[in-house]
């Protein structure tokens, strides 16, 4: 099976940076940590729709969860899945006082990112995010769900794929 989309190229560039296993293992922790961390302190901000309150956390899984069923359908409700529990979360711990909550947004957040920095180091490659901060961190989030099929043995054809669009690229980068 041939795929020339977008999430074909959004996971050839991600990919291709995130060969090592430890790599990927960090990864598979940092992010969704990262992800707490950034939803605790958009919980911070809410409105209240008819005695349903709604915060950021809320609305970035909700965006994101949109922008990933454009790309695919199966990935993005198994990211909401995943991403549901992280906004909950979230948002229980930004109810606590600002002191605590923000040390813990920012603890999160950090450590994450320290986290994602040794992984690029074993790795040696150059983080995602210090070329493409955006596309990294829309990508962050679905490449985990993403990995997580590559580890249980689904869509094994995509996988082979998307190591042919690296493999034709780093020939074509040493050409």
């Amino acid at each position: 099976m041939k795929n020339d989309s977008r999430l074909m190229d959004m996971l050839t560039g991600y990919a291709a940076a995130h060969q090592h296993p430890f790599n990927i293992a960090v990864h598979m922790i940092g992010i969704p940590v990262i992800m707490l961390g950034v939803f605790i302190a958009f919980s911070w901000a809410s409105v209240d729709l008819g005695g349903i309150s709604v915060n950021g956390a809320h609305a970035a899984t909700l965006v994101l969860f949109v922008f990933y069923f454009s790309l695919d359908k199966l990935f993005s409700v198994v990211f909401l899945l995943f991403a549901a529990p992280i906004a909950y979360l979230a948002t229980q711990i930004g109810l606590e006082p600002m002191q605590t909550s923000g040390a813990f947004a920012a603890a999160t957040f950090v450590g994450g990112y320290v986290a994602q920095f040794v992984g690029h180091a074993v790795e040696r490659s150059v983080p995602v995010v210090l070329k493409h901060p955006i596309q990294a961190n829309l990508a962050a989030p679905f490449f985990t769900v993403v990995e997580l099929f590559k580890l249980v043995g689904l869509r094994d054809d995509m996988f082979n794929e998307v190591q042919e669009r690296i493999a034709t690229l780093r020939q074509e980068q040493t050409a």
